[in-house]
């Protein structure tokens, strides 16, 4: 079975020496080299990022593109459109796959090549409760969405990867989400037709340093993104139902991992993100109404 051609991409914002990190990680893949591309997308840093690609070029078919700064679905899409493989590999600049990782979804690919596939993401930074309390949401979500043989529905976007004609027939990550594009793709991927798969052992590694204040901004963008996909799925017919036993079995795990409190903080700030979404757009459409009834 010949091996399938591949393009990475990877959307990076303000993150120097973390994408420094990512490149060295993927030019350490075990996987021929003229078989994958890397497409590093630069979402409108300050700071140019030539001099940390540049380095890597002797190591990585690899190509820098810029553009104004238009969220991690928009860039995702960018580099989507240069891609020349027959599978798209998405990984965030934060994040170190290791060295198997795309030997591995690629053999699933060439094995299936109509399903997407999720791999395995887990966090090193230990010591960082953070850190660790935004994996572990993670971590319970993939229980509650990839459950039983053949059920798998949503895989995060720092370690994805579809069939490139699949990607472009579904339209690819809808660019009005700057989070939750993965909840969305994956929720139109799947209602499509098409099939997810998990390959736990295409592992990616997560080095996301956050601090109290990083953890609640982040979560707050979370839950407004979540308001986001409730209200499209709503739109289409497939309105998202809240399931108790993910907040069950996330306490049970977080107690166990002693990730109570900062687990505690991630459901107000994304709760709070959700309801300030939802009241932002309230106060649009009555902008509107009142507006277009002036005129």
């Amino acid at each position: 079975m010949s091996e399938p051609s591949c393009s990475i991409v990877v959307p990076t914002y303000q993150r120097p020496e973390a994408l420094r990190s990512c490149l060295e990680s993927l030019a350490s893949l075990d996987y021929p080299r003229d078989l994958f591309q890397v497409i590093v997308v630069d979402d409108g840093s300050r700071a140019p990022l030539r001099p940390v690609a540049e380095p890597f070029r002797e190591r990585l078919s690899l190509e820098l593109v810029a553009q104004a700064r238009a969220g991690p679905a928009a860039a995702r899409n960018a580099g989507a459109a240069r891609a020349e493989g027959e599978l798209l590999a998405f990984t965030d600049d934060d994040c170190r796959p290791r060295p198997g990782w795309l030997r591995l979804l690629a053999e699933r690919f060439a094995a299936r090549p109509d399903e997407g596939i999720g791999g395995r993401t887990v966090n090193v930074l230990a010591g960082n409760r953070y850190s660790a309390a935004a994996q572990l949401v993670i971590d319970v979500g993939y229980v509650q969405n990839n459950t039983g043989r053949d059920d798998r529905r949503w895989f995060t976007t720092n370690n994805l990867a579809v069939p490139a004609a699949g990607f472009r027939a579904v339209g690819g990550f809808d660019s009005f989400f700057r989070t939750a594009e993965d909840r969305d793709f994956c929720s139109r991927w799947v209602a499509s037709g098409l099939r997810m798969s998990y390959e736990p052992l295409a592992v990616v590694e997560h080095a996301h340093e956050l601090d109290l204040v990083g953890f609640a901004r982040l979560h707050f963008a979370y839950g407004r993104g979540a308001f986001r996909y409730h209200r499209e799925q709503r739109r289409r017919g497939r309105p998202v139902r809240v399931e108790p036993s993910f907040y069950l079995v996330l306490a049970r795990e977080g107690r166990r991992a002693g990730l109570l409190a900062p687990l505690l903080l991630w459901h107000v700030a994304n709760t709070t993100g959700f309801l300030w979404e939802r009241a932002s757009r309230g106060r649009t459409t009555t902008t509107i109404a009142q507006s277009t009834t002036r005129t």
